[in-house]
Parts: structure tokens; sequence; C-alpha cells
């Protein structure tokens, strides 16, 4: 199974449209299935005084609220309807996270067919009511959830009209970046099994390595925030893949597809013409006479393979040579009394 990868542009165009274009192209570039923004109205969706996390304090002016710094990096409707066109122009799904239910609006008459619901909406019931009432595919990120709120999330998902076979449930730690130590990639697995539903990761680690790790754990959805630079400002720059290493993660998840197979043991096409070269024969230990009793003492195994297979030395010891077998020949069946 392909594994849809989303690069995660979120706010890192900084506000500004051109920005968000020369994401876009990096996205592209990188080979990403699509590229996300994030929608909405920062009025409508943070208070006037909501502090700020710790980790866009370190990556913001000094003595702004919440609401100063996200309303810098808010794009107009229009400005989304563009990027849109630009995504279809580049051949690029087009994404983008609402926040409140009129930016959820708007990116249903946009035309999107999948919705990401981030994990701190997973318990904004008007806005999951909304969601879920679209019928359309639906992601669906879970930091700082327990199971249980998963579940009541679903609930409302699919009492509203989603079918369940259209939502995907992305484990995900909310904290940029995440230490390793906090990432318990395992979890995935544990929602897949608690839920019967498609699983995948957003991740907001340090690097590559983990949602390659998810990757070879089934996952079939991706997320990673990425950048054009880690040193410009904003929050979530820092935490962020810049456009090679990007591409570097999209060629290694791509990898790992191959890898992964079909899960039935049997020789490669590959691997086939070494089969001869590497395994063993029945072999003369010594020079054999005729009439001789085959035996520990005159036989051994070695390379190559296009003999009798070893695994048939018992069949063989006890028998009688048929005719002298120099030393270190590959046994025949010829050369065998069967009588």
């Amino acid at each position: 199974m392909k594994t849809y990868i989303i690069a995660e542009a979120g706010v890192n165009h900084n506000g500004d449209i051109e920005l968000a274009k020369r994401l876009i192209d990096v996205a592209v570039e990188a080979g990403a299935d699509a590229v996300k923004f994030q929608t909405f109205k920062a009025k409508e969706v943070i208070s006037k005084h909501a502090p700020m996390a710790e980790y866009q304090k370190e990556n913001v002016a000094k003595g702004e609220f919440q609401l100063d710094m996200v309303k810098k990096l808010e794009l107009t409707y229009e400005d989304f309807e563009e990027l849109k066109d630009y995504c279809d122009e580049k051949g690029i799904m087009f994404l983008s996270t609402p926040f409140d239910i009129d930016s959820a609006r708007f990116l249903k008459d946009l035309g999107l067919e999948i919705f990401k619901i981030p994990s701190g909406e997973i318990t904004n019931y008007p806005l999951l009511k909304e969601i879920g009432s679209y019928k359309k595919k639906i992601i669906l990120s879970t930091g700082m959830a327990d199971l249980g709120e998963i579940e009541d999330a679903l609930d409302v998902l699919i009492e509203n009209g989603t079918r369940k076979e259209n939502i995907t449930v992305l484990h995900c730690n909310t904290e940029y970046p995440t230490p390793f130590g906090d990432v318990n990639l395992k979890a995935m697995l544990a929602i897949r099994e608690a839920f019967k539903v498609n699983v995948g990761y957003s991740d907001h680690t340090l690097g590559i390595e983990v949602p390659i790790a998810a990757a070879a754990l089934g996952a079939t959805v991706i997320e990673k925030h990425f950048t054009l630079d880690r040193g410009l400002p904003g929050p979530d720059h820092k935490a962020s893949l810049e456009p090679q290493e990007l591409k570097f993660m999209v060629k290694a998840i791509r990898n790992i597809e191959k890898a992964l197979g079909n899960g039935i043991k049997k020789p490669s096409k590959s691997e086939k013409k070494n089969i001869k070269i590497v395994r063993k024969s029945i072999v003369a230990k010594r020079n054999i006479k005729k009439g001789e009793v085959f035996s520990e003492e005159n036989l051994t195994t070695k390379r190559p393979g296009n003999g009798i297979n070893p695994m048939r030395w018992n069949e063989i010891i006890g028998k009688r040579a048929s005719k002298d077998i120099p030393r270190d020949k590959l046994l025949t069946y010829a050369d065998i009394k069967w009588e």
C-alpha cells in the first residue's frame, strides 16, 4: 500500500502568499502527495489573552499573546483560492486544516475532498459535527488525546454522516520538537487495534527517522512539517524539515514501501541466481571405491549447490557407490546404487 505523504506547510509561509507558493514548489520537488496549509480567522479561534505554548514563546517576539502571533500568519480566503489553483497547476493535492466552522465551510466550497482535523480540535464538538456532516474523507490527528477522547471524536464524526472507512487516525505528539522518548510510536498500532481504522502518523520530531519507522510499521498517512529555512521567524520553523531533508524523507518512505513487499516468503527474483552458488551439495570427502558404503567418513557438504541437496543426507548414508568417485566430486544420483 502506498503511503500518503503530506508535506505540512502549515503557517510557515509567515502570512506571505509568495512564500506559500515557494513551499508548494518544494513539496512538488520532494515528491509529496499533498501540501497542507492552515485556514483560520485568528479572532474566531483564539481569545485575546490566550497564552502561547513554550515552543511558541521561544520562536517569536517577546511580550506577544498567541492572538498577536497567529494574526500575522493568517492568509485570506482569496489567498487560499489562489494557492488551490497553483497546486492544481503543479499537480499536487491542496489540503488545508480548518480551525473554525466558517473556514471549514469555505474549504468545502473550495472543493476539498479530504479534511484534516488537527489535534487541538479533537474535543471541539461543533467543528467535529460540522466536518462529519460533509461525508468526506477525514484525517484525524490525536496529539494530547487518550483512547477515550479518540473514541468520542470518532463517534461524533460517524454519527454525523462520515463512514468509518473514510477516516484515518493519526498518532501524534503535540510538542515542538517532540523528544524521541515521548513519541510512543507503538500507540499508532494500539489505535489501529482499538478502533479497526486506518492509521498514520503526524511527526514533530527533529529529523526523518521516526516517520520512516512509522511507514515501516504500516502508517497509511505520514504528515511532516517543512520550511524553506529553519532560521526564519515564526513558531514552527525550527521543528520543520528543510527542502533537501523533505526530499530525503519522501525517498526513504518510498523505498520502505517497496521493501515491505507482499509478505509471502519465497526466493525473490534477484536472489534466485545465487541459490546454486551459496548453497551446498553432497560431495565426496575423499576418494570412494565402487561398492563402498556411504558414511559420514567419506561424504561431506560443499558449495556449489547444483548437486544433491544435503537435506537428502539420511537417504544416501548407508547406500553403496555404483562407481569409483574422486575426492571433491559432487555426488549424482547415478553415483548411488539404490537396490
